[in-house]
């Protein structure tokens, strides 16, 4: 079991942290089969490497106060990217205006540099939309925009990774205890939170060897994770927005948005309002 080591630094945020207990059993063994399942892409590094690019996109186009002038084409490259939004947000871009996602984007992103404020920021983000549940993809959103483009500074927020609401996520594949299935997890799915899990889980890869981009290979990890319980659900879970192959590592690549562009076709996987996927050069080594 890993657990909070007392007395570390609360350097990211003021708010006390929760303690998680995570099982290292189960740490150990997704991280043997990712690095087992990476080995005929060149090993894991090829997928760190690909999220270090898709970090560089997003830090491109919003990094630095550019969001401000963020237009219609840029977003549209981000959009398939993030695998939680793509199929997603298309109509209501339409039915919105890209000029209101800017804002919010412009937002969200105002004074990030101050990571104590993040929770407020999201729950902005998302009050500028419908509260019904069709539009539960835009704290996603946010959280992927905040995570790209400040990789350091913001952990990935995702539903994926916690939804307390829904008790599901990664938190509670890797949660140790005895019968997790029918437990409720009673962790908040608020930034310190995910500041702390990400602090655990690298902890983790240090101690089985990992010391470079080790926040790419927390996302992997992560990534992985939910993918093997997707696999065992059938791919009944998010079927919408992950295929139902019963390879992990596929739905792993999708989970980040390292499918992004077809490379067949080199078309987006970001559809249009009409289901059209836009052409994307440049863009086919993240994928």
């Amino acid at each position: 079991m890993i657990s909070l080591v007392p007395g570390r630094a609360k350097a990211a945020t003021e708010v006390e942290r929760p303690v998680l207990h995570l099982s290292g059993p189960i740490l150990t063994r997704n991280l043997e089969e990712l690095i087992a399942a990476c080995e005929d892409l060149g090993g894991v590094e090829a997928l760190a490497n690909a999220l270090k690019l898709k970090a560089a996109l997003f830090q491109e186009l919003l990094g630095g106060g550019k969001a401000e002038a963020l237009t219609l084409d840029q977003f549209e490259q981000i959009c398939p990217f993030m695998a939680t939004c793509r199929r997603r947000i298309a109509k209501p871009l339409q039915a919105h205006g890209f000029t209101h996602f800017r804002e919010a984007i412009v937002a969200l992103l105002e004074d990030a540099g101050d990571a104590t404020t993040a929770d407020d920021r999201m729950a902005d983000f998302v009050a500028r939309f419908p509260s019904d549940k069709s539009y539960r993809w835009v704290r996603d959103l946010a959280a992927e925009i905040l995570h790209h483009a400040l990789p350091e500074r913001y952990p990935l927020m995702t539903r994926w990774v916690w939804d307390a609401k829904a008790n599901t996520g990664v938190l509670r594949e890797i949660w140790h205890g005895d019968n997790v299935d029918h437990m409720v997890i009673d962790i908040p799915d608020g930034h310190a939170t995910f500041v702390m899990l990400r602090e655990e889980l690298s902890q983790f890869l240090a101690d089985n060897g990992v010391f470079r981009d080790m926040l790419f290979y927390v996302d992997l990890l992560q990534a992985y994770v939910y993918a093997d319980y997707i696999n065992a659900q059938g791919g009944t879970y998010l079927r919408t927005d992950f295929a139902s192959e019963v390879d992990p590592l596929l739905h792993t690549r999708r989970i980040l948005g390292l499918d992004g562009v077809d490379r067949r076709t080199g078309r987006s996987r970001f559809k249009t309002v009409d289901g059209q996927g836009q052409a994307i050069d440049g863009l086919k080594q993240i994928c």
